[in-house]
């Protein structure tokens, strides 16, 4: 008898862990438009809430109403509307958003600059659509009135002057990576561990997507199809990827794409396609997969190994005899350290 209970013990507990590890996952989805691109977000629960959505809906408008430029009443266009020396008293949100980009500024030595806006609209990547091709004086007079370090904080990020009333802000490049963040941190408040949050391509990942598995699969695409060039298990790390083979034009022969160098005020010609960068915070990695975007090939490699950024790079090279474009895969030494020897 006692035999038959320690067989009947043994299947029970036998059957509660391939339940456990068997069962159907169930998931809440939420995906819609915004920023100009589109949003998904997957949640591993049991539990139904049907309220989350709207929540979530109501952070990224939120969001966006803040920040994006094409939103005529937007905190951002208050400053970009804001006369030399005047004090403007920011959000949190936006006072967050801004301190980080000083960070980044200071990091990559100006490569990565929300003050490049005047140049993006100049070139018609910005609030004006269509390819522009101005002359070298209007590039020299624009870049006179661009540059971070023409604004003026206090020193808890709480407040902001410009110094020059031209002095136009563009946050495309940091604030679809902070909206990441912002869901994620809403997500863990609410008491969700295992998601992954995407916005236009900036990602989030916490847990796993199935029990066991370590993770969620994230594709990183090849510029040169629509096809994965490799899939990453990302949990608890966040990824952005900035890239010039989207949105670009063509003249005379010659493409000019929406990376602009701060530097130089000119679209980026250079070898560099696209670059990926993991980071623990997505309004980060945006941020810094810009900046080396901005640096080019291959000083921006040099500049991932020097600061220690897990970057992931294509790097273009032009197939002979005019055919198409090939794509060679880079990694930094830390983007190494972390895929594994696998890469």
């Amino acid at each position: 008898m006692r035999l038959f209970k320690y067989i009947s013990i043994f299947l029970t507990i036998l059957l509660v862990v391939l339940y456990v590890f068997n069962r159907p996952q169930s998931y809440q989805t939420y995906s819609g438009k915004i920023f100009g691109t589109f949003y998904h977000i997957k949640i591993k629960s049991p539990i139904e809430n049907k309220i989350l959505g709207k929540k979530i809906k109501h952070i990224l408008k939120l969001t966006n109403y803040q920040m994006s430029v094409f939103e005529d009443n937007s905190e951002l266009n208050k400053i970009n509307k804001a006369a030399a020396g005047e004090t403007l008293k920011l959000s949190p949100e936006m006072s967050r958003v801004l301190q980080e980009a000083a960070e980044i500024y200071e990091l990559s030595d100006g490569s990565f600059d929300p003050t490049v806006g005047p140049l993006i609209n100049l070139w018609g990547f910005g609030i004006k659509e269509g390819g522009n091709f101005p002359d070298d004086d209007t590039i020299k007079e624009t870049r006179r009135h661009i540059g971070y370090k023409k604004l003026h904080f206090s020193d808890d990020y709480t407040q902001l002057q410009k110094n020059d009333s031209r002095l136009y802000l563009n946050l495309s490049a940091i604030a679809k990576g902070y909206a990441v963040d912002r869901v994620a941190e809403f997500l863990n408040a609410e008491g969700y561990r295992n998601y992954v949050v995407e916005i236009g391509g900036e990602v989030r990942a916490s847990g796993e997507r199935t029990t066991g598995r370590g993770g969620w699969n994230i594709g990183i695409r090849n510029p040169d199809n629509d096809g994965n060039a490799l899939v990453l298990t990302l949990s608890g790390k966040s990824m952005a990827t900035s890239g010039d083979y989207r949105n670009y034009f063509i003249k005379d022969g010659v493409r000019y794409a929406h990376t602009i160098s701060p530097h130089s005020g000119y679209p980026l010609d250079d070898r560099l396609a696209s670059v990926t960068v993991i980071d623990d915070s997505a309004m980060r990695a945006d941020a810094l997969a810009t900046a080396i975007m901005a640096k080019g090939y291959p000083q921006g490699l040099e500049f991932a190994d020097r600061k220690k950024i897990p970057a992931i790079l294509f790097i273009r090279n032009n197939a002979a005899d005019g055919g198409e474009e090939e794509f060679e895969m880079q990694l930094s030494k830390s983007a190494k350290k972390v895929l594994g020897e696998k890469f």
